[in-house]
């Protein structure tokens, strides 16, 4: 805003960084599916490991899809500029945990994610804490048009991921992802086919 004067392209700014951001973060996670494509004996691929992995990719273009709706705030401040950009980067950390850099010390995917996985779920639970916070960012009256099953969501997913903490075993780890997928298909089927 200069001189108290909305300043429409303030939004444009946000809007390429988040780019930027949430870019790296489809990267990492194609750049991770590229490499079990080419050497899949040597990944030990884990199919709950690559549930949280479709997961992660549909959040991060839902989460691109619905930050539109950020063009309808007026006032842009620096500490709402900041919790956009930590926002997006928490989408950015969730798939580097999905994928490092290394495998090594780790026999295989299952291997990592398991012992990582307190780490990734700590930070996809934030990810749908802050985004109570961000929608109640973009005023009232858009977090009441996504109706019940918006806070309904975000509760489900928290309490999943939270489980998700806790549980070894893998049956059960291959449920709750099971079910975090069919809720998040569901929710993006329900609220977001146009802007």
């Amino acid at each position: 805003m200069e001189g108290g004067i909305p300043n429409p392209e303030v939004f444009t700014h946000v809007r390429v960084i988040i780019g930027i951001i949430l870019g790296l973060s489809v990267s990492r996670l194609l750049t991770g599916i590229a490499r079990i494509i080419q050497h899949p004996q040597r990944k030990n691929v884990y199919a709950v490991h690559l549930g949280w992995v479709f997961f992660a990719f549909l959040t991060v273009v839902h989460f691109w899809w619905f930050e539109f709706y950020l063009h309808q705030l007026v006032l842009w401040k620096f500490e709402v500029y900041l919790f956009v950009i930590f926002f997006a980067s928490l989408h950015f950390l969730a798939c580097s945990l999905l994928f490092p850099d290394s495998m090594e010390g780790y026999s295989g995917y299952e291997d990592f994610f398991m012992s990582r996985r307190a780490w990734f779920f700590g930070i996809v639970i934030s990810i749908f804490v802050f985004d109570f916070l961000d929608t109640m960012m973009k005023g009232s009256e858009h977090f009441r048009s996504l109706g019940p099953e918006y806070p309904l969501r975000n509760l489900f997913l928290v309490v999943l991921c939270a489980l998700g903490i806790y549980v070894r075993r893998q049956r059960i780890q291959l449920i709750l992802v099971g079910l975090a997928l069919v809720t998040q298909v569901a929710f993006i089927l329900i609220q977001f086919d146009t802007i």
